[in-house]
Order: structure tokens, then C-alpha cells, then sequence
């Protein structure tokens, strides 16, 4: 049987979400002079907002998703058990299939399996090399003592530069530390799939596998801070030689062949609002792992997490890894991307997985890095929009461990996307937001801290303008 007609296939510029909504939450709609009361009252601080203050919510794309009809399923069956539940080794059976790692230890988020990671294996004075840590990994990294080293590759400072993979370790750089150091003073290397820190960049399938191979020639083990791994998977699907065949399932497959654990956010690509997992190869590291998370988190098949909630991790690893749901959000990303650089909107180039950067640096020449610009920027999204983003600037970055001041190394604004949650006309108001403050860009104010926290202070800091 033939078609009744022949055609060209167009190519179509409109985002089909690949999915249905069945189920609806309101949100509320705002004055200018309602956000900049709310915006005052939260001392400056877009993290002291209240939720219904926020029209469009790009704070953060960690648990803030939408979770499917099949998660819900899971979850409605689940096993509350306090030991030897079901629903555990249904999460267990997924980690195992998809990562391939020995021993799974469940955890309430990413940042309690980084914890438990570096209380087990830091002592004051290491150092962790990575192509760059968050502010998570990092705090929780110099809370042990410890320092947290940044070794991306150059391009990955330069937001405008154009590289396929800018999350990519420095090899070089990495060899010349291990060999400075001393491999006693190192109890691993660590590499952030995608790198949150420099704009959601993926890392390449070469540059894991050789900063695996150069650790484990010097006897070091490889650990992935996994949490956006297929969203890595897709960029390497896409940009990778070798890789346009694969199916992502396949690729993350590999990814995690050359590592010898990894620490999880589940509340990104496990696309659940809650959970994580600490995953190891390593008996006697899982043994002493095991034990703090009993102290800490709950008992080893629980740790922190109900039974639904592994339910919905489990089948969300999967989901994660659809090829249809990573074309559909990947270009939903770079669609914005698109628009804003149209509109002559500096951005971190190429358009990340999870988020879109701005370079406040360049929007906002006239506020100095000691005026946080990112900051500033980020509080204009708001008031002229609705629009909470996060500053990945000087305020999450500059204050060091002991105290003093250094500028980050790039003043971005991220504009994080809940997964399944917002549709293409969001998107186009996004845009919309953005152009309106990049034209009246000379108006905004730098801020300076009127009071912070010593550590993770971009949490609960407050703020006043300057002038």
C-alpha cells in the first residue's frame, strides 16, 4: 500500500511537547509594583520569594518537574516497608541496569550522597579535582577540610566561545595536579555530567574516558556527579562522532563504564521531586558509606526516601533517557537561546541542556563584578517579568573558605528548566522578559550584601541596591 500523495518533509519550527497535560496548576499573575514590594520584603534575594510571587520559576530545574502517569502508578503501589522494601530493589534493579555500579546506597538528594562520599573519604588538606564542582559539591567538599578544584578547559570560561564540549576536564592540567600533589593528598577525581557551573556544557564520551584512564593510571578512582547524565548522553548522541546511531540508554551505559562510582540527584534525571544515590564499586568505600547513611539518612534501603519515591526514580531513569522527550527539551533550551541572541542578548554559547545562561558580565558593563551584575540582572528578570532565574556569579562563588573575596570566574544568570512543565508560548514570553530588560539595561542598580550567611550564602543572603 502507497501513500496517496508524495511529499518533501518540512521541517517544522514549532516545539511539540511530547506529552499530554492532563492535570493543571494554576499560577498568579503580578504587578510591576506587586514584584518590586515582594522583591524588597525578600531582602533583594529571589530565593525569599514565596512560590505564588513567581509567574514564570526558573530557579532551578532540581525536583521541580512534572512527574508521569507511569511514576504515579509506581508510586500509588509502592512498598512503605522500613526494611527490604520492594519499591528498593526495583530502584536498586534500575541504578544496576543503567550504571552498571556494584553497590547502590539511597539517598534523600544529591547533595546527602556528596556527604556521605567525602565524610567517608576526606581528610583536612585533600583536594578534589573536577571540571568544575557546584556549590553543593563544593561546600560540601570544604566542610571536610578539603579543597575543591575547578580544571575546565579554557573555552569553558568563555562564554561566547563556541565548543562542542565545554564541560570538558582540562587532561593536561589534571596530570600536572596529581603529579604536584602527590596521589595520597587525592582521593579521587570527579567529573560533573553536564557542568552546571559553566552553563549546563556537556562532557564528551573522549574526555571521559580518558580522564578515567588517566586517573586510574595513577591508581585514583573516577566518580561522576551524574545528576543531568542524559542530558550528557543526548550532546554526545548529537555531537560526538561515533555516537548518532546509539540510543542514549546505551551511551549513559558507557559514560558510567569508566567510573568507579557516582553521586546522583534523582530531582533532575531521575525526574522525581525528591531523592538520590550514592552508587560505588568499592566493598570496603560502600561498607563505611553504608554506615553513615544509617546515621545520617535512614536505613540502607530507605536512606531518606519513601517507597514512592523510589517508585518514581525508578521508572524516571528511564524516562529520562527517551529520545524523544531529550530531543524535545535540549531544543527547547536552545529555541530560547536563539531568540535572545537574535535580540543581541549575550549568552553562554552553544545553549546548555538544562538551562540558558546569560552573561551578566557583558549585558551589564556599566555595574562593576564588585556590584554583583549577575545578581542585579537576575532581580530585573523579576520585576519586569515575574521571571526568577538564579545567580551563578560572585555571591555563589566569591566568598572564599577562609573569608575573603575573589571574583568569579563568570557572572551568569541561569534561567533552569522544570522538566515537563512549561510549553512553548512560556518560552516566548521568556524572551519577551529578557529583550525588555536588555533594552532598558542601563537602568539597572547594583546591589551590595547587607547580610550573609558563612557558607552557601546565596541561599538566604540580603541584599539592598547600590544608588
Amino acid at each position: 500500500m502507497s501513500a496517496s500523495f508524495t511529499f518533501e518533509p518540512p521541517q517544522f519550527r514549532t516545539i511539540v511537547e511530547p506529552f499530554r497535560i492532563r492535570s493543571v496548576e494554576p499560577i498568579h499573575f503580578t504587578t510591576p509594583a506587586e514584584r518590586i514590594a515582594a522583591l524588597e520584603a525578600a531582602g533583594h534575594n529571589p530565593f525569599l520569594l514565596r512560590a505564588e510571587q513567581v509567574l514564570i520559576d526558573l530557579l532551578t530545574d532540581s525536583g521541580t518537574g512534572a512527574m508521569s502517569s507511569r511514576q504515579w502508578a509506581g508510586m500509588i503501589a509502592s512498598d512503605e516497608s522500613y526494611a527490604g522494601a520492594a519499591s528498593f530493589y526495583r530502584f536498586e534493579a534500575a541504578v544496576k541496569d543503567i550504571t552498571g555500579l556494584k553497590h547502590v546506597i539511597p539517598t534523600h538528594q544529591g547533595r546527602a550522597a556528596e556527604h556521605i562520599l567525602f565524610a567517608a573519604s576526606l581528610k583536612p588538606g585533600m583536594v578534589v579535582p573536577s571540571n568544575t564542582h557546584f556549590d553543593t559539591t563544593r561546600a560540601n567538599v570544604e566542610v571536610q577540610g578539603g579543597e575543591a578544584l575547578d580544571l575546565v578547559i579554557a573555552e569553558g570560561r568563555q562564554p561566547q566561545t563556541i565548543h562542542p564540549f565545554k564541560g570538558n576536564i582540562d587532561l593536561d592540567r589534571l596530570r600536572e595536579t596529581i603529579e604536584t600533589l602527590g596521589v595520597e593528598q587525592i582521593p579521587f577525581v570527579m567529573l560533573t555530567v553536564t557542568n552546571n557551573s559553566g552553563g549546563g556544557q556537556p562532557v564528551s564520551m573522549a574526555n571521559i574516558r580518558a580522564a578515567s584512564e588517566l586517573a586510574h593510571s595513577y591508581g585514583l578512582p573516577l566518580i561522576l556527579d551524574a545528576c543531568r547524565f542524559a542530558e550528557n548522553a543526548w550532546f554526545i548522541h548529537e555531537r560526538e562522532e561515533g555516537y548518532a546511531d546509539k540510543q542514549p540508554i546505551e551511551i549513559a551505559r558507557e559514560m558510567f563504564s569508566y567510573a568507579d562510582g557516582c553521586t546522583m540527584s534523582a530531582k533532575k534525571d531521575g525526574m522525581a521531586n525528591i531523592g538520590g544515590f550514592l552508587a560505588l564499586n568499592d566493598d570496603d568505600l560502600a561498607l563505611q558509606c553504608r554506615n553513615l547513611e544509617i546515621l545520617t539518612e535512614g536505613f540502607p534501603t530507605y536512606g531518606g526516601m519513601a517507597g514512592y519515591d523510589l517508585e518514581a526514580v525508578a521508572q524516571g531513569l528511564y524516562e529520562a533517557l527517551e529520545p524523544d522527550y531529550l530531543r524535545y527539551r535540549i531544543r527547547s533550551i536552545a529555541y530560547l537561546g536563539e531568540k535572545l541572541t537574535a535580540a543581541g542578548i549575550p549568552i553562554v554559547q552553544p545553549t546548555g541542556g538544562h538551562a540558558l545562561y546569560i552573561d551578566a558580565r557583558s549585558m551589564l558593563p556599566h555595574i562593576p563584578v564588585t556590584q554583583y551584575p549577575a545578581w542585579a540582572l537576575n532581580n530585573a528578570l523579576y520585576v519586569v517579568g515575574g521571571v526568577r532565574g538564579v545567580e551563578i556569579g560572585s555571591i555563589m562563588f566569591g566568598m572564599q573558605p577562609d573569608g575573603s573575596e575573589k571574583p568569579a570566574a563568570m557572572e551568569l544568570v541561569r534561567l533552569a528548566f522544570p522538566r515537563r512543565v512549561y510549553t512553548q508560548s512560556h518560552v516566548d514570553y521568556l524572551a519577551e522578559v529578557a529583550i525588555a530588560v536588555y533594552e532598558q539595561r542601563e537602568r539597572v542598580p547594583g546591589y551590595k550584601i547587607v547580610w550573609q550567611a558563612p557558607t552557601l550564602r546565596h541561599f538566604t543572603v540580603r541584599m539592598a541596591p547600590v544608588g
